[in-house]
Parts: structure tokens; sequence; C-alpha cells
């Protein structure tokens, strides 16, 4: 195509129907070589400037209305998103991150681990006679010296995970048993234990001294306890009333919260240690901010008892909870919005709650009719894995620090130790002598 015809000057653009050098006849294009494609006209420089400089017929009016300006200005930033070119020869930007709970959840079944499987029997099963079957009550716990703790009855044990001793920490008098509930500060050396009578004790274990008597603080049994940091222990009695506690002092009770009209099952601090969540049998979860009397959320969706709290380990606005038996179902929450993300029907009552350290998982044990153990792929909430073996209510559950391993309790009278997370590094711990493979009964007695 000759190029002088762009010496000539243009005629008005406004009487061109069809640019004199468009041809209606098709034209024959060679394809070049098979791996160097001939682009032909689309690289034909005068075209191009031509183009450019023919103004389009809706240009050509003398004014823009402010409606048409307006929608495209909002056309434009909608599109371009604030760029000034359409085509972008560079690769292309990672997608901004959306709330997981905002995806879509997928109708088929997600396949399971890739790789390493849970294993669908208990590692061990040890006897735990006496252990008390109370929803109210919290009697199991793992240290980060990966000590489990368990209260039976009026004593208190511990279970070394790595060599696999058992010591009897403390036997209270009859007057303040049966013992209702246990929990490790993060240091691993200290320990509270909370009483029929009202009382919490502070124990050093390695020196298995009592430290400090926390007393005259509730007016009943003490089921729930939370440490926020190694020295402030949140303290839940069964009659409403909720203490922080800090243990270095005197006086010891520092403030107070009050917001659930029945009794206290579940205590849980954030891991940034900002924000207390609090469930109860009156239905409630209560969202408690540390500088702050009053709940800072008070959610009612659930229809039943709330026993099960557990907050996100990689999401610090992020808590689950579960119900009880006619609820059935696990919620998830933003705390930071005061939303309800997600709600998640389970088939039975839900007593409790993990987010696994390892993996993008949470777990959940159960009530009847299966009394199990569910493993849920998060965000997608698919079951993964259904652990079964207790033949009442799966009332208690913790982690060990590894993440690699769950501990159960139930009113069965067993503690069964499930493996879900393969570890790094196998090495075997030395066995016991007084421990056998199932039965913890002779070592405690």
């Amino acid at each position: 195509m000759d190029a002088d015809i762009y010496r000539e000057p243009l005629p008005d653009v406004r009487r061109w129907r069809r640019p004199p050098w468009a041809s209606s006849r098709p034209t024959t294009r060679g394809y070049g070589d098979r791996f160097i494609p001939n682009r032909g006209d689309r690289m034909n420089m005068n075209i191009a400037e031509a183009l450019l400089n023919i103004p389009r017929k809706d240009e050509c009016t003398d004014e823009v209305s402010p409606s048409r300006a307006a929608y495209r200005k909002l056309l434009a930033d909608t599109m371009l998103q604030g760029r000034t070119r359409v085509f972008s020869f560079s690769n292309r930007p990672r997608s901004p991150l959306r709330s997981s709970l905002e995806a879509p959840t997928p109708t088929h079944i997600q396949p399971a681990r890739k790789g390493w499987q849970i294993p669908q029997a208990p590692e061990k099963t040890l006897d735990a006679p006496d252990i008390v079957g109370d929803d109210r009550f919290n009697v199991l716990d793992w240290g980060n010296k990966n000590v489990l703790s368990i209260a039976l009855g009026d004593k208190v044990y511990l279970w070394n995970a790595t060599d696999g001793s058992t010591t009897e920490l403390v036997t209270v008098p009859e007057s303040c048993a049966p013992i209702t509930s246990v929990s490790w500060a993060p240091d691993g050396r200290h320990i509270a234990i909370g009483q029929y009578n009202s009382i919490v004790e502070l124990y050093d274990v390695t020196t298995k001294k009592l430290l400090r008597t926390l007393a005259g603080i509730h007016q009943g049994p003490v089921g729930s306890l939370a440490w926020n940091n190694n020295h402030l222990l949140t303290t839940g009695g069964v009659y409403e009333t909720i203490i922080n506690n800090d243990v270095r002092i005197q006086s010891h009770a520092v403030s107070s919260y009050r917001g659930h009209s029945d009794v206290i099952c579940g205590l849980k601090w954030s891991s940034c240690g900002k924000h207390l969540a609090s469930g109860g049998s009156d239905k409630l979860l209560n969202i408690w901010d540390v500088s702050r009397s009053s709940p800072l959320h008070r959610f009612s969706n659930h229809t039943s008892t709330v026993r099960a709290v557990a907050w996100c380990p990689f999401k610090d606005d992020l808590l689950a909870s579960g119900g009880g038996e006619t609820d059935r179902c696990i919620k998830f929450w933003n705390v930071s919005a005061g939303t309800c993300l997600k709600s998640v029907e389970t088939g039975s009552e839900v007593c409790g709650l993990l987010w696994s350290k390892n993996e993008r998982e949470l777990l959940s044990s159960h009530g009847p009719e299966k009394n199990q153990i569910a493993v849920w792929k998060y965000p997608s909430m698919t079951k993964i894995a259904e652990l079964t073996g207790h033949t009442s209510s799966v009332l208690y559950m913790t982690q060990s620090p590894d993440g690699c391993q769950v501990a159960s309790a139930s009113s069965d009278e067993t503690l069964k130790l499930w493996q879900i997370n393969e570890k790094s590094t196998e090495k075997k711990a030395p066995k016991s002598p007084h421990v056998g493979p199932t039965n913890m009964y002779s070592c405690i007695r």
C-alpha cells in the first residue's frame, strides 16, 4: 500500500463512512514461518497513526453532558482501575486475597490430604477413672513443655508425653472436690487448678509446690480457666461471673465481666491477647475487649449451650464456636466486623473445637450418636476424617505443643491420643515401666 496518500490533507472526517484505504475485497495473507508469526497489516504504523488521529463520532460533538462524563469516569475507574494502558505486556499481578470464608463452598467432595493420612484408630488409650463428665467443666490441658494434665475426681495427674511417665501433682480435700478445671500457663511450668468450692490454686509443677490460692472471687465451682499471659489468669465461675486475676499482686482480682445469665462453659483469649470469647448455657457467645467491662459483641445466633470456642491461629479476628445438643452447628465469626461469616451443620452436639497448628484444619469433638472427633478442611469445611472410639460425649479435647497429637477424654473414663499430623522426626519416647498400651489406671492409682 502506498504511504504517499497520507501526505494529502485529510478530508472532513465527519463525511467519512469508510476509510479510503479500506477495501471490501478479501486479502490473502501469508502465515510465514510456524514459529515466527506474520502479523501483516497489524503492524502497519501508518494505519495505526491515522486511526489514532481520527476522532470518534461521539467526540465530534461540541459538549459532553455531565451525566455522560460521570458515566465515562465510573466506567474507566471500574474497568481500568487507575491504569492508563488497556494492554500491559508484563506478568499478571497477583489477585488480591479474598476472605476465605467469602469463597463459594464447592459442592463436590474434596479429596483428603495428599500423602500422609490421619489414622482412624487412637495411637494410645489410657484409663481415666473418676473423670467428671460435666459439660460445665474443663479438666484436660496440654502444656507447652509437652506435659498433659488431667483432673480425675480429687486428684490432678501429669503425663509426660516425651518419656511416658505419669506423676500425681495434688490431691485436694474432699470438701474441695471434685477438681473442675485445669489450665497451663504459657511458660509450661505453672498450672492453675479450679475447684468445686470456688477456690483456684496455682502450682509450680517442677517442685510440686502450691504457690498461691485465689479465694473469694466466685460463689461456686470454677469451670473455666484461660491465661492471657504468664500473669493474667481469667476465671469463669458457673454462676455468671468472669474475673481477671493478676497473680503477681495481693489484690489479684483486677477486673470482672458480667454478661451471661447462666453457667459459663468456655473461655478463650485470642492469640493477640486483646479479645476474650466466653460461651455459656444461656446460648450466648460474648466477645470482650481487654480494656472494657461490657461486651464488645453479643452473639445470640446459637440455639443451645455454647461450650466450644476456638480462635484461629492465622487470623486474629476469626473465631469458631460450637452449639450444643439442639444447635449442632459450627459458626465462624469476624470479630472486627461483629458478623457471622458461616454456619456449618455437623449433625451432633459440638463439645469442643481446636484449630490445627500445622494445617488449615479445624477439629471438632461431638456427642451422640457417634461421639466422634471430626477433622474439617478449612475454609471449605469438607470433612476429611472422622475418629471414633469413645462411647460417650467427647467433652474434653486438647492439642500437643507441636500440633501432631490430640488428646480426648470422655465420661466413658478413657483418655485417647490421636495422631493428626505426621511428625517431622520420628523419635519414639522410652516406655514407662508402669504404663501399658491401654492402661493408665495402674500408674495413677
